[in-house]
Formats: C-alpha cells, sequence, structure tokens
C-alpha cells in the first residue's frame, strides 16, 4: 500500500500548483573572486577549515580540545536546537501521512426491549463491526507542497542545530583564550609586584640614609599598591570567564574550575574561502535559505484551496441479531462512495491567504540576503582584524622592548643617584602598560582567529542538510543524524 501510494503521489506531483523554489537573487559581490580583506598580507600556503578535523585543534591546547567535546555533548543550547530539530522531523512525517489512506474500524452491541406487532414485549440483541477507509488524492499539490515545507523547515532546523554547535565551540574558545590570557596578565603582574616591592625597599633605603625625601617613599608605595589593585581587577574578569566556560559544559559554576596555566597557544593560519562558498559553509545562511524555500512552498499549498478536493471512501462489516448470524450473506453491509467538493465564496479567506504566503516568502527572501551580507562582514571584519592586529602586534612588540630598557636605565641611573624616583615610576608604568597592551592584542589576535572561524562556519558545509521527502523516513536515531 506505501509503495503504491507514493507511486502515485508522484505521478501527481507535476500538478503541483504555486510557484517552483529559486534560491532569492543575491548582490554581485558574492560572485567575486575574493573578499576586499582578502589581500596579500596572508601567507603563501595558507590554511583551510577541515570538516573532518575539528577546528580549535589549530591552537594546540589540549585543555581546550577537552572543553570543546565536553560543551558539545553537555550544552544546553544544543540540547534545545536538537529538540527543535526533532520535532521539525515530526512534522515532516505528520505532513507524509497525508499521502496514505486513513484506516478505520468499529464494533458495537446493544440490548434492547421493544414490543412486536401483537404487542408482545421482547428482548433482543443487536451486534455489529465494520472497516473503513478514506483517501484524497493530492490532485492539485497540496499535500506535496505541505511536505516541501516541512522538509525544508527541517532542514532550516538541521542548519540551526549546526549554527548551535559552532556558537558554543566559538564562545568556549573565546573565553577559554581570554582566561589564558588573564592568566598571563596576572603572572604579569605577580613579577611586576615584586620588582615594585623591590623598588619599594631601595627608596626606603635611600630615605633613611638621607638620599631622598618622603615623597619617593609614597610614590613608591602608591605603585605598588596600583599594581595590586589591577591585578585583583583581573581576578574578577578571570573568575567571571571561569563562571561562564561552566555554564557552557552545562555545569553550575561551583561545580567548575580551571586551575591557572601558561599561554602557550598557536595562532592558527587563516582559512581561506571565496566569497560564493560562504552561502554553503556557513549554517546560518543555509538555514535562512531553506527557510525561504519553505515560504516558497506555503504559496503553492495556499493557492491550492482554489481547487476541489476529491474523497475517496468504502466501508464493508456485518450486522445482525447475534453472533451466530455475522456470516449470513444478508448481513452483510458494505459501501463505496466518492465526493467532490470546492468552496464556492468565502469573503476573499483564500486570496488573503495566498497574499500572507507570498508577504511571507518576500521577507523569507530579504531575511536570506540579509544573512548572507551579514556573514560577509563578518569575514571582512575578521579579516582586516588579524591583518592589522598582527601589524599592531609588530609595533607593540617594539614598544615593549623600549620600554624595558627604560625601565632598566632609569632604575640604575636612580641607583646612582643621577635621576628622580618619578623617572622610574614613569618608566615602570609605561613598561608595565606596554607589555598588559601587548597581552591584549595576542588574545584580540586568537579571539579574531576564532571569530573568522567562525564566519567561515568552521568546515561545516551544506551538503551535511539530511533531505527529508515523501520516500525519506525519518531516522530512527535523530541525535545521531544531527551529530556533527
Amino acid at each position: 500500500m506505501r509503495i503504491l501510494c507514493l507511486a502515485l503521489a508522484a505521478s501527481l506531483a507535476g500538478c503541483a500548483v504555486g510557484p517552483d523554489y529559486q534560491r532569492p537573487a543575491l548582490p554581485d559581490g558574492v560572485s567575486a573572486p575574493a573578499f576586499k580583506e582578502s589581500g596579500n598580507w596572508k601567507a603563501a600556503t595558507p590554511g583551510s577549515v577541515d570538516p573532518g578535523e575539528p577546528w580549535w585543534t589549530a591552537f594546540g591546547d589540549p585543555q581546550l580540545d577537552t572543553l570543546v567535546q565536553q560543551a558539545d555533548l553537555a550544552n544546553q543550547d544544543i540540547r534545545v536546537a536538537e529538540a527543535h530539530y526533532r520535532q521539525a522531523q515530526a512534522l515532516v512525517q505528520g505532513a507524509q501521512s497525508a499521502w496514505y489512506p486513513t484506516l478505520g474500524a468499529n464494533a458495537g452491541v446493544t440490548r434492547a426491549r421493544a414490543r412486536n406487532t401483537q404487542g408482545v414485549p421482547s428482548v433482543g440483541d443487536a451486534h455489529a463491526w465494520s472497516l473503513q477507509a478514506a483517501w484524497e488524492p493530492d490532485l492539485w499539490g497540496r499535500v506535496r507542497r505541505a511536505v516541501e515545507g516541512a522538509s525544508d523547515t527541517a532542514q532550516a532546523s538541521q542548519a540551526d542545530l549546526a549554527a548551535a554547535r559552532l556558537a558554543v565551540q566559538a564562545a568556549m574558545a573565546t573565553n577559554y583564550i581570554a582566561l589564558r590570557v588573564a592568566d598571563a596578565q596576572q603572572q604579569l603582574y605577580t613579577r611586576t609586584v615584586e620588582a615594585y616591592n623591590k623598588s619599594l625597599q631601595i627608596t626606603q633605603s635611600q630615605y633613611r640614609a638621607g638620599v631622598v625625601t618622603r615623597a619617593d617613599v609614597e610614590l613608591a608605595n602608591t605603585t605598588l599598591q596600583s599594581a595590586q589593585a589591577q591585578a585583583i581587577d583581573i581576578e574578577i574578569a578571570r573568575r567571571q570567564l571561569e563562571h561562564a566556560i561552566a555554564v557552557l559544559l552545562g555545569k553550575t559554576p561551583s561545580e567548575f574550575s580551571l586551575a591557572p596555566d601558561a599561554l602557550a597557544l598557536t595562532l592558527p593560519q587563516a582559512p581561506v574561502v571565496i566569497p560564493s562558498e560562504l552561502l554553503e559553509r556557513r549554517p546560518d545562511i543555509a538555514g535562512a535559505e531553506r527557510r525561504a524555500a519553505s515560504a516558497n512552498a506555503g504559496i503553492g499549498f495556499a493557492q491550492a484551496a482554489y481547487y476541489p478536493t476529491l474523497s475517496l471512501s468504502a466501508a464493508g462489516g456485518f450486522a445482525g441479531a447475534g453472533l451466530g448470524t455475522w456470516l449470513n450473506a444478508p448481513d452483510k453491509v458494505w459501501s463505496l462512495g466518492a465526493a467532490l467538493a470546492g468552496t464556492l465564496f468565502d469573503g476573499s479567506l483564500r486570496s488573503s491567504q495566498v497574499a500572507q504566503a507570498r508577504a511571507e516568502f518576500d521577507a523569507a527572501a530579504a531575511t536570506y540576503r540579509q544573512t548572507v551580507l551579514a556573514g560577509f562582514q563578518d569575514v571582512e571584519d575578521n579579516l582586516a582584524a588579524l591583518d592589522l592586529l598582527a601589524q599592531e602586534r609588530t609595533v607593540q612588540d617594539a614598544a615593549v622592548q623600549s620600554a624595558r630598557v627604560a625601565e632598566r636605565v632609569s632604575l640604575a641611573q636612580y641607583r646612582a643617584g643621577t635621576a628622580t624616583y618619578l623617572a622610574v615610576i614613569t618608566s615602570q608604568t609605561l613598561a608595565l602598560n606596554n607589555e598588559r597592551t601587548a597581552l591584549q592584542l595576542q588574545g584580540r589576535q586568537y579571539a579574531a582567529s576564532v571569530a573568522l572561524v567562525k564566519a567561515v562556519g568552521g568546515g561545516w558545509n551544506a551538503g551535511q542538510l539530511q533531505a527529508l521527502d515523501a520516500a525519506s523516513p525519518i531516522p530512527s536515531d535523530p541525535r545521531a543524524a544531527a551529530a556533527r
């Protein structure tokens, strides 16, 4: 029966009303050979995002690898998206059910007291059972459009699931990198506080010897306490990042802690992708495109309401006064029927529904175009950021070296009595600020690298979307189908 219904449905598919879907037109820049900001700054053999290799492993940190894998399994946002995908799959199955006839059965028994023609009362039983079948052929493609729209929506939900996974992976990497940068800044302040303590001790010794004034001692003490206060401020940020990582792992902050460690990450090479590839590699773009396709199917679904529906029905069974009579021919009952029904007047209800469906498609198409433009902006922004941050770090590293030299020279001159302590304070502050800025730039480089990988889809491809149509049953394990 299933094969027969599918064959008949396929033969009627050409009758589907409504426009056939075409991907909404996009700006000409989509076909450009390269992104605006992808200039000559890249390495001669730039990297790529390998779908078969988790992108975060390129940072070379086993702790990060473990955290991302744990988040993939336990994050609640991913579970929400996964549940929505399974819900969309079930809706496809619900739409597919309209391809098949409905079967029903009923049975009943009654006991009644009545009088015959002579007025003599009698008590008797009546038994009946029957089977019914009804089917509505999809003459105008109404069911086909419903299945098409549900399947497109399910693919959009699958893309949403991929986008949720990528967002969690990127958030984990970004927070972990920021936490390790905070660790590096804490190490910097630990060294700085030790150096400032030594400077304070020197100043106090010189004050006791009458070489410097009390103001120099207070300056040294102020510089030390200011560095200690800044170190506490960094600890606030670190703890909040640790809490954010715990939530990404599906845990409360009290259940998770991460010991301080060195910033020992590798900056990956920038992934290369041409503009036209972005349409297939970003799950949010793929999801928006699938929603436009679903909205297009909705137009045909609405237009099918203009045409009459044909219903076929059949029923058969037995009815008699007792169980023993069910096999007698006179007690057999059956019926066959066909009904053609159509709406003659509805007060413009159908035309308003078609107009609503067309407006919904226009909105979905505009959303798709805007998502594409936002995706291009993401890529361009982070290409530019990586390019300029690399230049800025070169300059900043030179500034750090100069500040360190100035600090050593001014401290040596102060010990020799040829410079004031104000010069020492100035050089120490410059050295600390420049080293902290250098660490912040390094963190921004890593964050821009993560953002660029996310912007180009993290190795995902629209070819991974599962086609769900009338001939494709829902997978027995939706979680496996949705897995990365």
